[in-house]
């Protein structure tokens, strides 16, 4: 009997050193992120920022993997598959974890349980924006330009966020716009800015340059209150559009199951370089509101998001299978 207490005592101390030594020797590798979305867009330039400063504070490399289509489904399967060894993280949004649940009766993933939360990086509201040639000046012009076109004014959304803010939009304004989906946000604005389509739903952060150069004009913003980066546009309830309160976000997990001292580390360092004077500056000039948060908090708004979103879809109808 004394034999096997000894025994057990060993394993379960050879356990903790074995914990211990992952802990100290991570990482030893390169680091993949998987982006589930083209390169351009207001995630793929999170995670450029953050994946230089990881290699160079780390030693290793981080590569950014994009992987768009699907809603994001294909990025997310991946990153919910990957080994659970701290070597691959995702770069997901609030659609991914938070909305998708609510939109499609089968998923490839478990929002909660596939993956772990190390922190959430970033959040924005979305704008409401037009080519420059378009007539629209603010949104009531654009109602009425909607009603004038019987339903087939297209507006382009690049991401679930963004489909989600259209379709609630449509709803609470009480009018009929065509939908035109794309892979990312960057290839939408792309068409808008070239002309092909009029109107785009888009997260703030991404764009910005467009808005600040005059190649999209911004007509109002998604959250409860104006942008300090765009003081000037109103939001959708001060253009006459109410009940509309939407702000998306961006942050880092890991597959379920990653050693807790690993996501501390994970943790500790993103929070860092996330802090850092020229991150925030970058991010903020592109409207985006750096977080930082504890993997805990993370978790608790990915919990609260679904509830709020999962209401807010019921009520506009909305289904994607």
């Amino acid at each position: 009997m004394k034999s096997r207490r000894s025994l057990l005592t060993l394993a379960g101390a050879l356990m903790i050193c074995a914990a211990s030594w992952a802990q100290a020797v991570y990482p030893s590798k390169p680091i993949r992120m998987i982006v589930p979305f083209p390169p351009g867009g207001g995630s793929d330039t999170v995670a450029r920022a953050v994946a230089a400063r990881l290699s160079e504070s780390w030693r290793v490399p981080v590569l950014v993997d994009n992987k768009p289509g699907g809603n994001t489904l294909i990025a997310a399967e991946a990153a919910a598959k990957a080994p659970a060894d701290g070597y691959t993280l995702f770069v997901a949004i609030d659609s991914t974890l938070a909305m998708n649940q609510s939109l499609y009766a089968k998923l490839p993933y478990d929002p909660i349980q596939s993956f772990t939360p190390v922190t959430l990086a970033v959040s924005m509201p979305m704008v409401l924006a037009v080519h420059p040639q378009v007539s629209a000046h603010n949104v009531k012009d654009l109602l009425a330009l909607a009603k004038q076109q019987d339903g087939k004014l297209a507006y382009a959304h690049g991401a679930l966020p963004a489909q989600v803010a259209g379709e609630v939009f449509k709803v609470n304004a009480a009018t009929s716009m065509l939908a035109v989906p794309y892979k990312g946000g960057a290839p939408a604005m792309t068409d808008v800015v070239g002309g092909t389509v009029p109107v785009i739903f888009d997260a703030l952060g991404p764009a910005m340059p467009f808005i600040k150069s005059g190649k999209v004009r911004a007509l109002a913003v998604t959250s409860k209150a104006r942008s300090a980066q765009l003081p000037d546009v109103p939001t959708l309830a001060e253009a006459g559009v109410s009940g509309i309160d939407l702000v998306t976000w961006i942050g880092f997990v890991v597959p379920a199951g990653v050693d807790k001292a690993i996501v501390g580390k994970l943790n500790a360092e993103l929070v860092r370089i996330l802090n850092l004077r020229e991150v925030r500056e970058q991010f903020g000039g592109m409207g985006m509101e750096v977080v930082a948060s504890t993997p805990e908090q993370f978790s608790q708004i990915i919990k609260d998001d679904a509830v709020k979103f999962g209401r807010i879809i019921k009520a506009a109808g909305i289904r994607l299978d």
